[in-house]
């Protein structure tokens, strides 16, 4: 593992606490100072142009470089959030929280697509040979072990930081996390040789473009469909409907913290493990598959069993997610031509993380209706219909990976590249 990569991995691991605490002291702020009702609305604020605007970010990622938009981004929030630290320090107001909300929610836009398609570009950098799938799946795994770090690092930072200084400490809190990621970006090796989009083109020529690239290319179209879905349910909803189980059954409080910090450990573990296997080829079809079968199984019977077996199957289902996240990921970063890795990266955060928040209604819907169970089963059909996907071959005579689809705004097929898919 070469430098860049972990120098990388300390940065995200910073900017994604960041988050954290941004997201909690800005929960916190609203709801103490407006009421729950306003703390929604501004939360919804920020949403609006994450989903809105994150096509466009990978755009922008893939026209200027991810190195170049996640280092902008960083700065931008960091700003923003100290700019809050002040702001805030002698009242909350609504129009101060909504900006900030917004704006944040506009960074973040340009800064997801990016953070997907830089690995690649950190793993060329400390290779002479082409890239493959089990590399990569060494650096997804020890992405997904960084975020759940700061997702748990984060909020118990921001409870204490906002216990003893209020929201303008844990905002400039935020911000310091912000500014030590800004200090370790600049210096990743980037090769020379990183492919970035024509800037010939228009904006609008390069989102076209990107579009009709994932639509003719056989295996990334299936990809980005198997992550879509796979991720659908747990990037937020599966959370609400597991506190829905327990309040249902008159759990206590600490059972779903039990079952969610089952469910996130494990797949931190399962994320630690995949990135231990250094330069290993994974069978990708076989495990994506598997691991998604599996995890439909485990939906089912989640909601069936009782206190002790609910906090199992929460940990299985970590460990199986977590393969069926980096392996996805990796093989999609492998077969994916470079200067289209932004736009790639932003259909399948808004297949996840932009429409994920559409399934919270229907969460409380199902649950009120049939119970909570039933929405599991809902995702265990949803799993398994990825699984169903996922392991479909490639239709023979289509490439495994293309270099380029519709240069320049024409509408020919997509051509093959060699395995080195690094541009000179």
């Amino acid at each position: 593992m070469n430098g860049s990569v972990l120098r990388w991995l300390v940065a995200y691991t910073c900017s994604v606490t960041a988050d954290s605490i941004y997201f909690i002291t800005l929960s916190w702020a609203a709801s103490r100072a407006l009421g729950p009702a306003a703390a929604g609305l501004i939360l919804a604020a920020g949403a609006v142009p994450r989903a809105l605007l994150m096509l466009g970010g990978g755009v922008v990622a893939d026209r200027f470089g991810p190195w170049r938009v996640l280092i902008g981004s960083d700065l931008v929030r960091c700003v923003l959030v100290l700019g809050a630290a002040l702001a805030v320090a002698d009242r909350v107001q609504e129009g101060t929280l909504a900006a900030l909300a917004v704006g944040f929610g506009t960074v973040d836009a340009l800064f997801m697509p990016a953070v997907g398609a830089l690995p690649p570009m950190l793993v060329d950098a400390g290779l002479d040979t082409g890239l493959d799938t089990g590399l990569l799946a060494r650096v997804q795994g020890m992405r997904v072990l960084a975020v759940r770090a700061a997702n748990l690092a984060g909020p118990v930072l921001a409870g204490v930081v906002l216990g003893v200084g209020g929201a303008s400490a844990s905002f400039l809190a935020a911000s310091l996390f912000f500014g030590a990621s800004l200090v370790l970006l600049p210096t990743l090796r980037i090769p020379r040789t990183a492919a970035v989009s024509e800037p010939g083109q228009s904006l609008w020529q390069q989102f076209s473009e990107g579009l009709r690239y994932v639509r003719r290319h056989a295996e990334l179209r299936r990809l980005v469909i198997v992550i879509g879905l796979s991720e659908l349910c747990f990037s937020g909803p599966i959370a609400v409907a597991v506190v829905i189980l327990v309040t249902q059954r008159h759990w206590s409080g600490a059972t779903a913290g039990w079952i969610l910090g089952a469910f996130s450990v494990s797949g931190a573990a399962a994320a630690a493990i995949l990135a231990a296997r250094a330069d290993r080829r994974y069978p990708t079809r076989p495990m994506i598959a598997g691991s998604l079968m599996l995890t439909a199984a485990l939906l089912v019977a989640w909601g069936t069993l009782g206190r002790p077996g609910a906090i199992a199957v929460a940990a299985a289902l970590g460990a199986t997610t977590g393969v069926t996240m980096v392996v996805a990921n990796a093989r999609l970063q492998t077969v994916a031509a470079p200067y289209f890795l932004g736009r790639v990266t932003s259909v399948t955060t808004l297949c996840t993380l932009g429409l994920s928040p559409l399934l919270f209604p229907l969460v409380g819907i199902v649950a009120a209706r049939w119970g909570s169970e039933a929405f599991f089963v809902l995702c265990a059909v949803v799993c398994a219909a990825a699984a169903a996907v996922g392991s479909r071959s490639t239709p023979s005579g289509r490439p495994a990976r293309a270099a380029t689809a519709g240069r320049g705004g024409d509408d020919e097929a997509a051509v093959s590249a060699p395995d080195d898919h690094r541009i000179i």
